[in-house]
C-alpha cells in the first residue's frame, strides 16, 4: 500500500491549499500519494541554495505588511474593495515617509484588497459580465440547458464544464468578434449531478463528464457601448471537442507499438482529450492544449512505467472503467500512453482533425507556449505539473511559412513533428550553506545561476534519434519523465504556465509550490527552490543566450517569491515590499500589451480567495505587483487574456468545497440563490471606456 501523507497547510486544506472534493476530481488526490520522482536528480532547491544572486540585500529589506493577509475577510463590493486597498496603500506611505507615486503603465488601478466574497471583485470603476456558463448552447440543436435532465447528446453541443485555458482570436469579415477557445479540463459530479453516488455513478452520468471535457470555440460579439462581450450561439465555427471526439496522433512515436490498441492498431488514432490544463496559441492561427492529471482516469495499473506517471492500482475515482476498457490498464495497457500531450486545435477549420504532437514528449503538460526563432522555427516551452518533476522545450527544424492556403497550412501544422525536445538543468551560483530552506537571501543578494538544455530526442522525417542511453527515440517521446531523470535534469515546485514575454524575450517559469520540499525523505532547498515547505510558490525569470530562443544555455534567477510581504522569504524583484499585494499559488500567467505579466493563482494559502495580479517586469516600477480581482468561493482564476480594454477570466471550480453537492451548495455563483453554481468565463473592463490601467 502507498503511504499517504498528512495534511498541511488550513485545517481542513489539502497540500497546496486546494479541498479534498478538487484533489478527488481534478488530479486524482496526487498530492496524497508519493511523488512519482524517485530519482536522485538534483532538486530545484538545492540548486537556489547555491544561486541567490547579486541583487542587493537594501531592496529586498523594506518587510513592511501590504495587506492584511492572514485572513481578516474582506466582503463587499469593488468599489468598497478599491476603498480598502487605498488606504491600506496610503497607510503604507505614511509608515515608511514614501509616497506611492504612479504605477508601472497598464498597473494603475485601485488594487483589490483580500476577501472571501462569493462574487468576482474587480477595482472599482470596472464592470464585468459572464461571457458564457457552462451548459449553455453553441451549437445548432443544442438545447437549453437544464440541469435536473442533463443528457451527453445535450452536453456535446453546450459549453464543457470547468473552463480552463482561453484564446481570444481575431474574426477576419465580422466587426465586433472574435473567436473564443476554451479547455474544459476536468469534471465535480458531486456538484453537476443531484443525487449523484461517487460509488455508483450511471452511464448517462459518464457519458455527460466525457462531454463536458476537452475543448470548446465559440464565437463572441463586443458591446462597444459597454465593453460587454456576449457569446454568439450556432454559429459556425462554434465548435465541441470532447473525450471520445476523433485525435490524430502524430510525430515521432506515431504508429509505435507502445501506441497501439485493439481498437486502433495502427496506433495512430486516439479517441478524446483529457484533462487539460493551461495552453497556449501559435503563429500560424491555432491553439495548443496540454493534457495533464490524465493518470488519474486510469484503473489498474500495476508497471513502474505507469507509477513514475501517478497512475493508480485500484478502480478510479469516476468508474469510468466500468463503462470503456480503454480506461482499464490491465485490459488496455497502452490507452494511458495516448494521453499526456500537448494538443493542436484548428479552430478555424470546423471540420479538422485535432493532433496530438508526440515531439513535445509525454507527461503531465500544464501549458505550451510558443515563440519563433529568428529564421521562424518554432519554439515550445512547456512544464510538467508535479512535485519536483521538470520543465521541457522543443526547438523545431522547418520553418514557418506565411499564408492562408491549405498548403501551407498543412504544413504549419506539421510544425511541431520535427525538431529536438530538451529538458532544463540549473545549477546556482551560491555556496550551499547559504541556502537554510527559510528563503533568506545568500551573500552574493540574490538566487540565481545558469543552465542549461539537454538533448533527450530529435525527430526528423527520416526518422527520430534518442540521445539518452538505453532508450529509444519512441520510448523518449512516450516515458519522457525517464529521460528526464537519466538525464539528470533539475527537480522543480510544480512547474505550470510557461510563457516568453514578447518585449524583452526573457522566459518567466510558474512554481505553484511543494509542500514536501525539506520534509523527511524528500530533498531539501536549493537555490531555485529556497523555500522548505514552499506552500506559496515563486517565478523564476529564464534569460537565453544572446536572447536566442533556440540556444542550449541560459541564465536565470527568481523575479518572484510569492506569500505575505510581511515575510521575509518573500520578494518582489527588489521593488518596496510594503507597497505590493500578496500573492499565493501563482498558476497561469499571461502578458499585456505594455509588457507587465499578469498571473492568476490557484489554492492561495493566505486565507483570501484566489485572484488574479499583475507585476511589471522592467522600469523602475519592476516588482510593483497588484491585485486586480479575485474569483468566487471555491474557485480558481484560470485562463487570463490581457488585451487594450478588456481582461477575460475562467472561474474555475467554483463552489469546490468540501461537502459541497448539487443539494448544499457551497456558492450561488454566477446566478444567484436557488441556481446550481456552474464555471464561467468573465470580462472585465472600464466603465469609461478607456485601456487597462492607463
Amino acid at each position: 500500500m502507498r503511504r499517504l501523507l498528512p495534511l498541511i497547510g488550513m485545517p481542513g486544506s489539502h497540500p497546496g491549499g486546494r479541498s479534498a472534493l478538487t484533489c478527488r476530481f481534478r488530479c486524482g488526490d496526487a498530492c496524497f500519494h508519493e511523488v512519482p520522482n524517485i530519482s536522485d536528480n538534483a532538486y530545484v532547491g538545492d540548486v537556489i541554495a547555491g544561486a541567490l544572486s547579486r541583487r542587493s540585500m537594501m531592496r529586498a529589506a523594506a518587510v513592511v505588511t501590504v495587506a492584511t493577509a492572514t485572513g481578516a475577510a474582506v466582503v463587499g463590493t469593488g468599489a468598497q474593495d478599491a476603498q480598502a486597498a487605498q488606504a491600506v496603500e496610503g497607510g503604507a506611505a505614511a509608515r515608511t515617509g514614501r509616497t506611492v507615486g504612479k504605477a508601472a503603465r497598464g498597473l494603475r488601478f485601485s488594487p483589490v484588497a483580500p476577501n472571501t466574497a462569493d462574487a468576482v471583485t474587480v477595482p472599482g470603476g470596472y464592470g464585468q459580465n459572464v461571457v458564457i456558463r457552462w451548459g449553455e448552447p453553441i451549437l445548432r440543436g443544442a438545447p437549453v440547458f437544464d440541469p435536473e435532465h442533463q443528457t451527453a447528446k445535450a452536453q456535446a453541443g453546450q459549453f464543457g464544464y470547468n473552463n480552463d485555458f482561453l484564446a481570444l482570436l481575431p474574426l477576419p469579415g465580422e466587426r465586433g468578434r472574435q473567436l473564443l477557445v476554451a479547455n474544459h479540463e476536468y469534471t465535480d459530479e458531486v456538484l453537476m449531478f443531484r443525487g449523484y453516488d461517487p460509488a455508483n455513478p450511471t452511464r448517462e452520468q459518464v457519458e455527460v463528464a466525457w462531454a463536458a471535457h476537452g475543448l470548446s470555440a465559440v464565437v463572441v460579439e463586443e458591446d462597444h457601448r459597454t465593453g460587454r462581450l456576449t457569446a454568439v450561439t450556432r454559429h459556425a465555427l462554434n465548435r465541441r471537442v470532447t473525450a471520445t471526439t476523433e485525435f490524430r496522433l502524430t510525430g515521432p512515436a506515431a504508429g509505435s507499438d507502445l501506441l497501439r490498441t485493439s481498437a486502433d492498431p495502427t496506433g495512430r488514432k486516439v479517441l478524446g482529450t483529457l484533462n487539460n490544463c493551461s495552453g497556449g496559441t501559435t503563429p500560424w492561427g491555432t491553439t495548443l492544449h496540454g493534457e495533464e492529471n490524465f493518470n488519474q482516469y486510469f484503473a489498474n495499473a500495476s508497471r513502474d512505467t505507469d507509477k513514475r506517471y501517478g497512475l493508480g492500482t485500484g478502480a478510479t475515482e469516476r468508474k469510468w472503467e466500468r463503462f470503456d476498457k480503454r480506461f482499464d490498464v490491465a485490459r488496455e495497457p497502452n490507452e494511458s500512453h495516448r494521453f499526456g500531450y500537448v494538443v493542436e486545435f484548428d479552430p478555424y477549420d470546423p471540420a479538422s482533425t485535432p493532433r496530438k504532437h508526440t515531439a513535445l514528449g509525454r507527461f503531465k503538460h500544464e501549458a505550451a507556449t510558443v515563440r519563433l526563432t529568428d529564421d521562424g522555427r518554432p519554439v515550445v516551452y512547456t512544464g510538467d505539473d508535479e512535485r519536483f518533476d521538470y520543465f521541457y522545450k522543443f526547438v523545431g527544424s522547418k520553418r514557418m511559412r506565411h499564408g492562408s492556403s491549405r498548403s501551407v497550412r498543412e504544413h504549419n501544422l506539421s510544425l511541431l513533428d520535427e525538431g529536438t525536445l530538451y529538458v532544463a538543468r540549473l545549477t546556482g551560483d551560491s555556496p550551499a550553506a547559504d541556502i537554510d530552506g527559510s528563503g533568506k537571501l545568500p551573500a552574493d543578494g540574490e538566487f540565481d545561476g545558469g543552465g542549461e538544455w539537454i538533448p533527450l530526442a530529435t525527430a526528423t522525417a527520416r526518422g527520430a534519434v534518442s540521445h539518452v542511453d538505453g532508450m529509444t527515440a519512441e520510448e523518449v517521446f512516450v516515458f519522457t519523465r525517464l529521460a528526464g531523470d537519466k538525464v539528470g535534469a533539475t527537480k522543480m515546485d510544480r512547474p505550470e504556465d510557461i510563457q516568453p514575454s514578447p518585449h524583452t524575450g526573457k522566459v518567466y517559469v510558474v512554481l505553484t509550490n511543494n509542500t514536501n520540499r525539506g520534509k523527511a525523505g524528500s530533498a531539501g532547498a536549493d537555490e531555485a527552490n529556497p523555500r522548505n515547505a514552499n506552500k506559496h510558490g515563486h517565478i523564476l525569470e529564464l534569460t537565453e543566450r544572446r536572447g536566442h530562443a533556440e540556444a542550449t544555455t541560459f541564465g536565470w534567477s527568481l523575479f518572484l517569491v510569492a506569500g505575505d510581504p510581511a515575510d521575509p522569504s518573500t520578494y518582489f524583484a527588489g521593488f518596496p515590499k510594503d507597497k505590493v499585494s500578496p500573492i499565493s499559488c501563482p498558476d497561469n500567467v499571461a502578458f499585456d500589451p505594455h509588457g507587465n505579466l499578469w498571473i492568476s493563482t490557484d489554492g492561495n494559502q493566505l486565507g483570501s480567495h484566489d485572484g488574479l495580479l499583475g507585476v511589471a517586469t522592467k522600469g523602475e516600477r519592476r516588482g510593483e505587483l497588484k491585485q486586480f480581482l479575485t474569483v468566487p468561493t471555491g474557485a480558481e482564476t484560470c485562463g487570463p487574456i490581457i488585451q487594450d480594454r478588456r481582461v477575460l477570466v475562467a472561474v474555475q471550480h467554483p463552489g469546490e468545497i468540501d461537502g459541497a453537492s448539487v443539494e448544499k451548495p457551497a456558492s450561488d455563483w454566477p446566478d444567484g440563490p436557488g441556481k446550481i453554481v456552474r464555471p464561467a468565463v468573465v470580462s472585465v473592463w472600464r466603465t469609461d471606456g478607456c485601456d487597462i490601467g492607463v
